[in-house]
């Protein structure tokens, strides 16, 4: 059994050095309006009423997944033409959809697992703010682009996560590389010279199958000589605690996707967990695709599995089941500071603005009050078993394809070529990816509650 509190040892001694050197660097919310923040909680938060939720579906919870594309883009889409946009104009854009010229589809290929970037509560919010405050100040959040708002939005994901603190990202791949690179720069912040030898870098092992965010946080991790990177085979624990047990570093970490958006899979929480409590790694998830889906609360696929304690560190989003836009890194308050004076995706980006840090926080009040919606996504998980008969444990739905797109119906496993489908059906978007290591491709549904 390694100690478990290593890691916050080696934070807290990383956040010293830069307090020392003076390049601690710091959050200061400027207020947007008379009241101060605990008023703002008071009126807007959980105890108000000016977040209203509704108990089931209304007319506007379609217009999240129903969409127009125009017949020219349409038909180049079906005989997969190269495409910069360029058939329609924004000038004729509204006269054509008055005409009729569009061709009306069904979203299975968005992330907007709720339905709540149709809702009238998250909408009138951003709406009341940019009313109010128009876009809001303009800067990087440690300039002046940190307001009450983005506060306000931190201490209630933090609050979901069940984390001391959190910090709001502009998107969640900024989240993921400021994270990547921060946990690298303990290293060099502890070393004697500012260049760790090799024994005295992070050891990052990551899962075959993680986000390109992930991938490429760790990749300019390793480009500054912070870290040795160690790739275990997709949700293999055998393979894990193989590498884990080999390595002599000292200070390791494990990061994973909690449900892949490739495969529709779980990460194995809880074998994660015995191997954190055995090599006492710091575990990193990100919960992009869990965040508002799973949990009792929303809380995501640690609260799914019961293991908030042992993650260290979860980067969110809010594009997907929010329905609105940026990304955070839920934490203690200690990397929290480490991060946000040495993530440099955050550092030097635009924070998100103010209209959409309210939206954002009218949507996490809105998905954990109405949890209906999650009831309803994992409904529509159990209706597609049933009635495909394909074995799926997420609202995501992973195809494996070719040329041809293998489509089971009630037991009746027809093949169609990709393009015929598409004619056939005429209605639907389905997202296609075309996989790294493999060459095939692969056809994602993303189901709704809806």
């Amino acid at each position: 059994m390694v100690d478990d509190n290593s890691w916050d040892k080696c934070v807290e001694e990383a956040v010293n050095v830069l307090e020392s050197r003076q390049l601690l660097r710091s959050l200061r919310p400027i207020c947007m309006s008379t009241q101060n923040e605990e008023e703002l909680v008071k009126n807007r938060g959980n105890e108000g009423n000016e977040y209203e939720v509704f108990d089931g579906m209304r007319q506007w919870d379609r217009a999240s997944v129903e969409v127009s594309v125009s017949v020219p883009t349409f038909q180049k889409w079906l005989h997969d033409e190269p495409s910069n946009g360029e058939e329609i104009s924004s000038e004729d854009a509204l006269a054509e959809c008055s005409k009729g010229r569009f061709k009306k589809l069904l979203l299975f290929s968005g992330n907007d697992y709720l339905g709540l970037s149709s809702h009238p509560t998250i909408s009138n919010a951003a709406a009341n703010a940019v009313q109010k405050y128009g876009m809001g100040p303009k800067g990087s959040a440690l300039i002046c682009g940190y307001t009450t708002y983005h506060r306000l939005l931190e201490s209630s994901l933090a609050e979901l996560k069940k984390k001391e603190d959190c910090l709001v990202c502009p998107t969640g791949f900024a989240a993921n590389m400021a994270a990547m690179v921060a946990i690298g720069s303990v290293a060099s912040l502890l070393a004697a010279t500012g260049k760790p030898l090799k024994n005295e870098r992070v050891a990052i092992f990551s899962d075959a199958l993680n986000h390109a965010s992930i991938i490429d946080g760790i990749r300019l991790a390793e480009r500054q000589g912070n870290v040795e990177v160690f790739v275990y085979r997709h949700c293999d624990m055998f393979h894990l605690n193989l590498l884990l047990s080999s390595c002599k570093m000292k200070r390791k970490v494990v990061v994973t996707d909690s449900l892949f958006s490739m495969d529709g899979d779980f990460a194995p929480m809880e074998e994660l967990s015995h191997l954190r409590k055995k090599h006492g790694f710091l575990l990193v998830i990100d919960d992009a695709h869990g965040t508002f889906v799973c949990g009792e609360n929303g809380g995501g696929v640690a609260e799914e599995f019961d293991c908030e304690a042992n993650v260290d560190l979860c980067v969110g989003t809010l594009s997907k089941a929010a329905g609105c836009h940026g990304g955070f890194i839920a934490c203690s308050k200690k990397w929290k500071q480490l991060i946000q004076s040495r993530g440099r995706s955050f550092i030097f980006s635009t924070a998100i603005p103010v209209p959409m840090a309210a939206a954002a926080y009218a949507a996490v009040v809105v998905a954990r009050k109405e949890k209906w919606r999650r009831k309803a996504i994992w409904g529509r998980v159990k209706e597609f078993k049933e009635l495909s008969g394909v074995e799926i444990s997420s609202p995501i739905i992973s195809l494996i394809v070719s040329s041809k797109i293998r489509l089971p119906c009630n037991g009746d496993k027809t093949t169609h070529s990709t393009t015929q489908f598409l004619q056939a059906k005429g209605d639907t978007e389905c997202s296609t990816y075309h996989r790294r290591c493999e060459e095939t491709h692969r056809c994602t549904i993303f189901l709704f509650g809806l």
